[in-house]
């Protein structure tokens, strides 16, 4: 389940690409089987070693074309063990809402990214968010969870600020926000409750694209994600020479 729009993000053949924040390494599978050389980071030992795992069996596999390559590093977003001017591509998703001090992050990624690069955010979308937190306190005040929820502008205003070129934006995953409401109105680790369990079963039609309820599920989504959908994509370049943000659009 992708959230950055790789038609809004084009990847080619050789481009070096960091996944910062790669969690279970989604995005960084993704950009591995389109010819990319991959760089996935996160705090996470565990999920690392789960990423290196993924990334050995998808190269005994055949799943990534020749000139592809994929590592997977612990690290700190803060201070990234990169040289400027690093990668052609930045992804972060769904990370920025988890960090203190996001200046510092974004600072941090316009610094590894190349003249010229370009960069996609995502993070939880505003309204979807603002129901989550209003059902349900254990949906946030847990450790390591969610300490801000973002306008769209807000966020758009921080990547310009941070001198980088926003130049499209769009939401996604607009079947999850009734799902998440649906958690947090019966308990957020409650996942043996019916109304849980019979949506969480219709998502997984969706993601392996279960032949007629994967395609209504599709359309139905496509429908939602501008209006409930529960993330926001920001995609931005940085200039290759400084000043000149160009247009993007808030929440």
């Amino acid at each position: 389940m992708l959230t950055v729009d790789f038609s809004r993000f084009p990847l080619a053949a050789g481009d070096r690409v960091l996944d910062l924040g790669c969690g279970g390494g989604r995005h960084a599978f993704e950009c591995y089987r389109r010819g990319a050389r991959v760089v996935a980071l996160d705090r996470n030992a565990e999920e690392i070693a789960e990423v290196r795992k993924w990334f050995a069996a998808m190269e005994q596999a055949g799943e990534a074309p020749a000139g592809a390559s994929a590592i997977a590093v612990e690290g700190d977003a803060l201070s990234l063990p990169f040289p400027d001017g690093s990668f052609d591509k930045v992804i972060i998703s769904e990370v920025m809402e988890h960090i203190p001090d996001d200046k510092g992050v974004l600072a941090e990624m316009v610094r590894v990214l190349k003249p010229g690069g370009s960069i996609a955010i995502t993070v939880p979308r505003y309204g979807p968010e603002k129901v989550c937190w209003a059902l349900s306190d254990e949906y946030h005040e847990v450790e390591g969870g969610h300490i801000r929820i973002y306008r769209g502008d807000e966020l758009v205003g921080k990547m310009r600020e941070a001198g980088l070129a926003p130049y499209g934006t769009h939401h996604a995953h607009g079947l999850h926000s009734p799902y998440w409401w649906i958690k947090c109105a019966v308990g957020v680790d409650n996942d043996k409750a019916l109304p849980v369990r019979a949506y969480h079963q219709l998502l997984v039609w969706d993601i392996v694209g279960k032949p007629v309820v994967g395609r209504l599920t599709r359309w139905t989504e496509r429908a939602l994600n501008p209006v409930i959908g529960k993330s926001f994509v920001v995609y931005a370049t940085k200039p290759r020479t400084g000043g000149g943000a160009v247009e993007g659009s808030g929440e």
